[in-house]
């Protein structure tokens, strides 16, 4: 299966469990992995063939930076599903959301949460 990843996306939201998080909001990073057939995209040359990479960005972003969720977890849950309710031709996607700068005293380079899903063979999404 082909791939195609999306590395680094960066928007601004208000998601966490702090009432803080929720009123001063915070950056979020996330990364895509898409798996899609694209051996049609390549031998044509034709957009209609593959998934626009700009609509898969605005489609996250309007997650991201849409009402909160408390956890990172739901996050990166909302934002596979509306790409694989969206998009059938991807047959499975990887959604890592990280929070570079969690409000607690430690030192680290944020926290990542990475979800699998997939279609199983009657098309319903399903954790890979």
């Amino acid at each position: 299966m082909d791939k195609m990843t999306l590395n680094g996306m960066r928007f601004f939201g208000y998601h966490g469990v702090f009432p803080e998080e929720n009123r001063l909001g915070q950056n979020f990073h996330v990364d895509l992995v898409l798996k899609l057939n694209l051996e049609q995209a390549a031998r044509t040359d034709e957009l209609e063939h593959s998934i626009n990479y700009a609509d898969l960005h605005a489609a996250t972003k309007k997650i991201v930076e849409g009402p909160p969720v408390k956890l990172i977890e739901a996050l990166a849950g909302r934002i596979a599903t509306a790409l694989l309710e969206t998009y059938t031709g991807i047959t499975e996607l990887t959604v890592r959301v990280t929070k570079p700068n969690p409000p607690f005293e430690i030192h680290f380079d944020g926290v990542v949460v990475e979800l699998v899903r997939k279609r199983d063979e009657h098309g319903e999404i399903v954790p890979a």
